[in-house]
This record gives C-alpha cells, sequence and structure tokens, in this order.
C-alpha cells in the first residue's frame, strides 16, 4: 500500500526558501515518477515539477523554472523539492503524488506554503 506523507511547508517572505519532503511508503516507489502540484486558492492544480524514477529526467513549470528544484532518494523513498526566490504567487497547498501504471494515482494529504 503506498502512502506519502509531505513536510516542510510554512510562511516565508517574499525571497525566502522552503525545502520540502515526502516520504513514501510501499516497495513501488523507485519504479515510478513522482512529483510536485500546487493548489492556489480559487485555481485549479497545477502540476509543478516532476522527476522520473532514476532522477535523471526533470520536469518544471515554467512558473518555478530556475527557482525550484526536485530531486528524490530512492534509498530513502524520498522525494524533495527546494523552493527559492519564493513569490506570493507560489502560496498555495503543495501535493507529492506517485504515478501508478495509468497516472498520479497516489497522493499525499498535502502540506501549505504562505508567502507574504
Amino acid at each position: 500500500h503506498v502512502q506519502l506523507v509531505e513536510s516542510g511547508g510554512g510562511s516565508v517572505q517574499a525571497g525566502g526558501s522552503l525545502t520540502f519532503s515526502c516520504q513514501v511508503s510501499g516497495y513501488t516507489y523507485k519504479y515510478y515518477c513522482v512529483g510536485w502540484f500546487r493548489q492556489a486558492p480559487g485555481k485549479g492544480l497545477e502540476c509543478v515539477s516532476v522527476i522520473n524514477y532514476g532522477g535523471g529526467t526533470t520536469y518544471y513549470a515554467d512558473s518555478v523554472k530556475g527557482r525550484f528544484t526536485i530531486s528524490r532518494d530512492n534509498a530513502k523513498n524520498t522525494l524533495y523539492l527546494q523552493l527559492n526566490s519564493m513569490k506570493t504567487e507560489d502560496t498555495a497547498m503543495y501535493y507529492c503524488s506517485q504515478r501508478n501504471n495509468w497516472s498520479f494515482g497516489y497522493w499525499g494529504q498535502g502540506t501549505q506554503v504562505t508567502v507574504s
């Protein structure tokens, strides 16, 4: 059974930094893409960043490119997101997710970020 638990959210001033972690249970973590998504108040879900199973291929939304860095540690079943130069528009609930054979089927409970 796959479970994801995010940590690292909070309040930060514009220009500041945060680091997210996502601990993933289950043996399938190292075989699948994982990623970070966010939902701002009143807006839809946005894909922020995705990393492939080996960590060699990454995707970033244009809005975070150059500021956020995704990484993973397959030995620790952990996904990370480093958020730098944060902007007020980064305020959102952030979720980590792992793919299954069809979609991003497993989700964490979310961690809130407020940038002021």
